[in-house]
């Protein structure tokens, strides 16, 4: 190991709501859990995977929605503080989580350690209209979109529009609380979006966005660290091979793939828009018109990231807790070649895309080496309990996700 940590200040997980399966909150435990730094989280109970880790020194069960009142969220995480007894780095792996730090950070601060960014910027970020209108002002490509607030604004859009089109949950906060669609879903005709949004009540909390065609298409993600004058202290970029649901979801599958072009681009946007702290991109290079189009910014950790590495073992939660206890972010080139899977959710996405004939051209062939989501030899509880958790409420889950994309997708 090149660097070391500082293994007296500690690393708190947190999260809000229910998603006990997490696989990105049980690498941030290994990642810094390997370097001796004392790891903390957040759970839904004792028996998550990320809670029987044996790189997590304690888990402060703590279920939550997501949608409980921010005060009594800032309360709850100030009495964690409080008894883990130091300031902790804190590394959010939900929006709602990554929004609340930025906009409590005076009631935070001292109590514990976070990037410090402009208080209203994460949540316009993880806002999918904010998103697009930050796009549009700093030349950004990003789909064409339209935020329709009625019923009668949605008829007039399917009216004119070309389908198929794609809708998503506007805002972070309203998806868990009133969430129009289950994710993002895919829109075949104008019956079925007219159909869809009769649920979506007198003011839709939706985007209705621009198809861009799978066959014409290639998605990318970039996850950085930005310090706090928007300069990437590590900066990733891969390919996005497979996803669940298909085309639509969670990376299952990811090589890492070099491409300055869009290194550049997203640093570019970042240092426009004076963001701190770790970034998760997803983006579509459109082959029709050459263009990377931006589809989602997560302002926090994404849950693939240990896909990425640099060659001096640094990934973006590493680089983070070094940059905050004043330590060096030794530099690298990124592992090219590299692939991460994501065990019970590849094998129903690569049936699904076998299906589809789709391919992802810029994929290598073979891959340079590859990093497992749930299984690791020298921490194996986590997947085991997993696959425990996994059978039955797993696959439930996994079958309506698909249900919900192949609803939008149905025609009438």
């Amino acid at each position: 190991m090149p660097f070391e940590a500082d293994r007296e200040v500690p690393a708190l997980i947190v999260k809000f709501g229910d998603y006990p399966l997490h696989h990105g909150g049980v690498g941030a435990i290994r990642s810094l859990g390997r370097l001796g730094v004392p790891m903390y989280a957040i759970t839904e109970d004792r028996y998550t995977p990320a809670a029987v880790s044996r790189y997590l020194t304690r888990a402060f069960v703590w279920p939550t929605t997501g949608t409980e009142d921010p005060g009594r969220l800032i309360e709850g995480l100030i009495r964690i503080g409080r008894r883990i007894g130091r300031p902790a780095v804190l590394v959010p792996t939900d929006e709602e989580a990554a929004v609340l730090i930025a906009e409590h950070q005076s009631d935070l601060f001292g109590r514990f350690l976070f990037p410090r960014v402009e208080p209203g910027l994460p949540r316009r970020l993880a806002s999918k209209q904010g998103l697009h209108e930050l796009c549009v002002e700093h030349g950004i490509a990003s789909p064409e979109a339209t935020f329709p607030q009625s019923y009668d604004d949605i008829v007039d859009f399917a009216e004119k529009a070309r389908f198929p089109v794609v809708a998503k949950n506007r805002e972070a906060f309203v998806r868990r609380r009133r969430p129009a669609v289950g994710g993002t879903t895919r829109i075949a005709t104008r019956e079925g979006l007219l159909a869809l949004a009769r649920d979506w009540g007198e003011r839709p909390g939706v985007i209705l966005q621009e198809y861009l065609p799978r066959e014409e298409a290639e998605d990318w993600i970039v996850h950085a660290y930005f310090d706090r004058n928007s300069t990437p202290l590590a900066i990733f970029t891969g390919v996005k091979v497979r996803s669940w649901p298909p085309h639509a979801g969670m990376t299952a599958n990811a090589y890492v793939v070099d491409n300055p072009e869009l290194a550049d681009l997203a640093a570019r946007f970042i240092k426009q828009i004076g963001y701190t702290g770790i970034i998760d991109l997803d983006l579509r290079f459109d082959r029709r018109d050459g263009q990377y189009k931006l589809l989602d910014f997560n302002p926090r950790m994404g849950a693939q990231f240990r896909l990425f590495e640099s060659e001096s073992a640094v990934d973006v939660v590493r680089a983070m807790h070094l940059d905050l206890t004043g330590r060096a972010v030794p530099e690298g080139e990124q592992r090219a070649g590299h692939r991460y899977v994501v065990e019970n959710i590849d094998l129903p996405a690569l049936l699904a895309y076998r299906r589809s004939g789709y391919t992802t051209p810029h994929a290598p062939k073979r891959p340079s080496g590859t990093e497992l989501a749930w299984f690791a030899g020298d921490d194996p509880l986590p997947f085991l309990t997993m696959l425990g958790r996994f059978v039955r409420p797993g696959a439930k889950h996994l079958h309506q996700l698909w249900r919900a994309n192949r609803r939008g997708s149905a025609t009438s």
